[in-house]
């Protein structure tokens, strides 16, 4: 025990020594979690329309102020022609166009059916499903006030439904309250697995992992030495990171803070294994941040923190079990905002356990206390 103490103390004594490693672990996440929540707001705003207006009347001209009157929308010109239409969504210009056919008041008068069309620059596939979803939103309640205000169909119009909607965890659909429980799981996992991977990786070019190698430490011991700083400094930074949230962008905290760190406690063994065992296959590091680049990048893209996981394919899903953060991000998101207990996070709990005792294992393994 008092070996492991002095690798410990060894180990904080070289991360405080270290100009490049202190940034990395203090500075950056902050400076990483006030701008990527802000960053990543998959909330459309500011999408320019522009309008091909073939009535010209009063309905017309009373449904785009429905548009106008939108924080969503913001016009961008009268459009005269179909290429017109064409050259404002090829230039960029336009990311939907709103096409009202002639008649259109005259068929509504007559209450006969009339068709208006939306031609939504898909590219971003993302951006053209909401796009569209907010332009038929606001058409469809153009629509159901025409009953009461000049077409005179009360009667109709109380036959009718009306929907109601409460948000469940998030009622104002704040997207930072989403995104910051996603992010702070990002920033504890990269403390996790790339300052490991790369402070080992550092000793072996300077040639300290050899005289580490000679003394009688054992391999546990120097293991655990060296994931033991980490792992203090990543459950600081989870109790950094959600005080800033707290007070920077009110994400609330419902659930058992103790729950959360117990489960935080068992998962940053997973990353810390994966960093070590990256560590263990690189001899320099080039070749770690190689490694990890392309792990990371495949890991947040399927963790759940953008997109559903449940939306993946099947075989997606699957291979998503070899991915440790797709454990955490559901689990800090149920503690935080919807004060889910231990019952309901214990299956996570229990397959991120399995998982780092595998990764640790194969960590030790592969690493040898010899040249």
């Amino acid at each position: 025990m008092r070996t492991l103490l002095f690798l410990i103390q060894k180990e904080f004594i070289q991360i405080a020594r270290n100009k490049t490693m202190l940034p990395l672990i203090f500075i950056m996440p902050i400076v990483q979690l006030v701008i990527l929540v802000y960053a990543a707001d998959l909330n459309m705003k500011s999408i320019e329309y522009s309008v091909f207006d073939l009535d010209a009347s009063h309905a017309s001209r009373e449904l785009l102020s429905h548009y106008d009157s939108s924080p969503f929308f913001d016009t961008q010109e009268q459009l005269f022609s179909d290429e017109d239409m064409e050259h404002s969504l090829k230039s960029g210009e336009a990311d939907i166009v709103i096409k009202i056919p002639k008649g259109f008041e005259k068929s509504l008068m007559n209450n006969e059916s009339v068709e208006v069309q939306f031609l939504v620059d898909g590219i971003n596939n993302a951006a053209a499903v909401i796009t569209t979803a907010y332009a038929q939103n606001i058409l469809l309640k153009y629509h159901n006030n025409l009953g009461s205000s000049w077409l005179n169909l009360q009667e109709v119009q109380a036959k009718g439904i009306e929907i109601k909607s409460r948000h469940w965890f998030n009622p104002e659909l704040d997207f930072k309250v989403y995104m910051v429980p996603g992010i702070l799981v990002l920033l504890v996992s990269m403390i996790g697995w790339i300052l490991t991977a790369l402070n080992i990786v550092r000793e072996k070019e300077i040639g300290t992992i050899e005289q580490i190698n000679v003394t009688p430490v054992r391999k546990y011991q120097f293991l655990l030495g060296k994931l033991a700083p980490f792992w203090l400094i990543a459950m600081f930074e989870l109790a950094f990171g959600l005080l800033l949230g707290r007070i920077l962008f009110g994400v609330p905290i419902i659930g058992s803070v103790g729950l959360l760190f117990l489960f935080t406690a068992v998962y940053m063994l997973a990353p810390l294994g994966i960093g070590l065992l990256f560590s263990s296959l690189s001899n320099n590091q080039q070749q770690v941040m190689f490694l990890t680049f392309f792990f990371n990048l495949t890991f947040i893209m399927m963790s759940g923190l953008f997109t559903p996981v449940e939306s993946m394919p099947n075989w997606a899903q699957y291979v998503n079990y070899l991915n440790p953060l797709a454990y955490f991000m559901p689990v800090i998101r149920m503690v935080l905002l919807k004060g889910s207990d231990f019952l309901d996070v214990l299956p996570n709990l229990i397959g991120i356990a399995i998982y780092s005792v595998v990764v640790l294992y194969l960590a030790s393994l592969a690493y040898r206390k010899r040249v």
